[in-house]
């Protein structure tokens, strides 16, 4: 299983970012927590200093798998939250994506995670077409490296099904929100019979309908349908923890712990 939030302390008091300064931490701390990979976080704020995105910063990081044996195997780019492909962002945007390409190849990452979500929602038919010509334009890198472009969307099953269907690309994939889904309503069932083929990478998060996250088993997450599906459509991806956070630190270990524990029961169970 994978862990995608710091489990470092927060940074700058964000839910979801990467520590710039001590991100080096969370490998052990991974190790100690009996994780296997860590989902890297790319943000748009300070992108330059991400380790993600120099010679020097991929050196480190693998010095760090070999100390610790935790692997990087999934990036979620956030910083296409707050520059989309889809937006006046757009040229130094697919820049961003390119170079993220190359160097995650270097880590032999599988999925990189584009949200769609949120502040990145695709608004109209413009923003989608522009999405979908970005897309294509890197889609040959991503296949040259073996990498995975997983689209994170609050398209309901049907239209995501469309927007999947405009590649013909094996390495056009989905990342499977749980919680996400959650909250905007939607029945897994629907989802997985659109596109639960496509699903190569699992975020696991609990919400409230139309509401934020809250502590495993908490919310309105249906955990042991979604398990089942993915069972069903024989998933064998990235499961990466997004789960919800502590005000403070040890609150946030214990929390991280708790949620752990819960989470491991339906992975042993169906997968």
């Amino acid at each position: 299983m994978n862990y995608t939030r710091a489990i470092t302390p927060k940074y700058k008091g964000r839910y979801q970012a990467h520590p710039i300064g001590y991100w080096q931490a969370e490998f052990n701390i991974a190790k100690e927590f009996g994780f296997s990979y860590i989902e890297f976080i790319l943000d748009y704020n300070d992108y330059e200093k991400n380790p993600l995105m120099s010679k020097k910063g991929i050196q480190e990081i693998h010095a760090l798998i070999a100390l610790t044996g935790v692997k990087v195997k999934s990036i979620c780019a956030d910083y296409f939250m707050e520059a989309p492909l889809h937006s006046v962002h757009q040229k130094k945007s697919e820049k961003v994506l390119k170079k993220l390409l190359q160097n995650a190849k270097q880590l032999n990452v599988v999925d990189i995670v584009i949200p769609c979500v949120d502040q990145s929602t695709l608004k109209n038919k413009k923003e989608y077409n522009m999405l979908v010509a970005s897309v294509k334009r890197a889609l040959p890198l991503a296949q040259k490296y073996g990498i995975n472009i997983n689209f994170e969307t609050d398209l309901n099953p049907q239209n995501f099904k469309k927007l999947l269907e405009k590649f013909d690309s094996k390495h056009i994939k989905v990342n499977y929100d749980i919680g996400n889904s959650a909250a905007l309503g939607y029945d897994p069932k629907e989802e997985f019979k659109a596109y639960g083929e496509y699903i190569s990478d699992v975020h696991i998060k609990d919400r409230v309908l139309d509401g934020g996250s809250v502590k495993l088993g908490t919310g309105n997450a249906a955990f042991t349908k979604v398990f089942k599906l993915l069972k069903k459509y024989n998933f064998r991806g990235n499961i990466n923890m997004q789960a919800a956070k502590g005000e403070h630190y040890l609150e946030d270990l214990i929390l991280l712990q708790e949620q752990k524990e819960f989470i491991s029961k339906y992975i042993k169970k169906y997968l």
